[in-house]
């Protein structure tokens, strides 16, 4: 005998997959939109009634309660600096008397997205906070809808949203100046993956302050943001003598680095300097102490909550764009070249 199973309730993604249509469409449908067609109308209403998904489980719940809950979607925060950002906006929000409902993705898709949205939509979350730092995570924000107070963090542009993003260009060039300052004649870069927001602003930084400066522009290395793509990228670079500077984009990628300059018996700064991103905690405790770029995420946090308190306090959406600056730290990883 079969047996019986016990099932979540549908969400507005399954109504999409039973109804062949995006998650985008099925939102249109249930908020009354116009420009839908009748029969994609109809096929959907159809999977809705087979489902019997809940009609008023849906994202307008996100604007019109008020439950002193904020929602979170966030994505891959075992890297540092979602997870750092996330932490400053649980923070902010507690301060500001507001609980926080995570969703934490490993994927970003318009299913996931989908799935992430029905989810806090359930809970009746008065708005959303989305840490967004690949350009996929900003493309999957288009279904939301645009009346929903939101908040997008480290979004690029995201147009037609509020976005509160760290100074990236700042601290990149703040950076890559310190070197050339030094009297480095070139600066050699370790990028991050080139999916990520984040990683391009400050490879963009880099190479316009090299350009600025009238210096050579070397090729860049490109890493995955672990220490092992740090690693590897030292081991190339340990190869050249033409290099004595290298700005890596972020610490955990120039802790591998260090790593891999030290088995080749090349000194830092001595020999070539090195400088990083993010200032993590351990940065001030590497050998030797890492010169590298503050990320202010308690700052980011408040700004956030400040932002999306504004939104909810008005009624209305705006498109504001907030930019909390970086600090430039030095520490005994960069010296001026060895002199021939």
């Amino acid at each position: 005998m079969a047996r019986e199973r016990i099932r979540r309730a549908p969400v507005m993604a399954d109504v999409a997959q039973r109804a062949g249509v995006s998650h985008q469409t099925v939102s249109r449908v249930l908020n009354g939109h116009l420009n839908v067609r009748e029969s994609t109308r109809a096929k959907v209403l159809a999977a809705i009634d087979e489902l019997s998904y809940r009609r008023n489980s849906t994202a307008r719940a996100l604007a019109t309660r008020r439950t002193r809950v904020l929602g979170v979607i966030a994505f891959d925060t075992t890297l540092y600096g979602p997870a750092s950002t996330l932490f400053g906006i649980e923070q902010a929000a507690r301060a500001a008397g507001y609980f926080v409902s995570i969703a934490s993705l490993k994927a970003i898709t318009e299913r996931s997205v989908g799935q992430a949205l029905d989810h806090l939509a359930e809970q009746s979350v008065d708005g959303l906070i989305v840490i967004a730092p690949q350009r996929a995570a900003v493309a999957a924000l288009a279904s939301l809808p645009a009346e929903q107070p939101v908040v997008v963090v480290e979004g690029g542009e995201a147009p037609g949203r509020a976005v509160v993003c760290v100074d990236q260009q700042a601290g990149a060039s703040a950076v890559t100046r310190h070197l050339l300052e030094l009297g480095h004649e070139t600066v050699v870069h370790v990028a991050g993956p080139p999916d990520w927001l984040e990683a391009q602003a400050r490879q963009a930084a880099w190479q316009a302050t090299l350009v600025e400066a009238g210096a050579p522009v070397p090729p860049v290395l490109t890493g995955d943001w672990s220490p092992r793509s740090g690693y590897l990228a030292g081991q190339q670079l340990a190869t050249r003598d033409d290099v004595t500077a290298v700005f890596v984009a972020n610490d955990q990628m120039a802790l591998g680095l260090l790593r891999a300059f030290q088995e080749a018996g090349i000194e830092v700064p001595g020999r070539i300097s090195v400088a990083g991103f993010d200032d993590i905690p351990e940065a001030a405790y590497f050998y030797p102490p890492l010169t590298t770029v503050r990320q202010d995420f308690a700052e980011v946090g408040r700004r956030s909550i400040a932002l999306l308190l504004d939104q909810l306090a008005t009624g209305e959406p705006t498109t504001d764009r907030v930019v909390a600056p970086a600090h430039l730290v030095v520490r005994a990883s960069t010296a001026a070249p060895p002199t021939s």
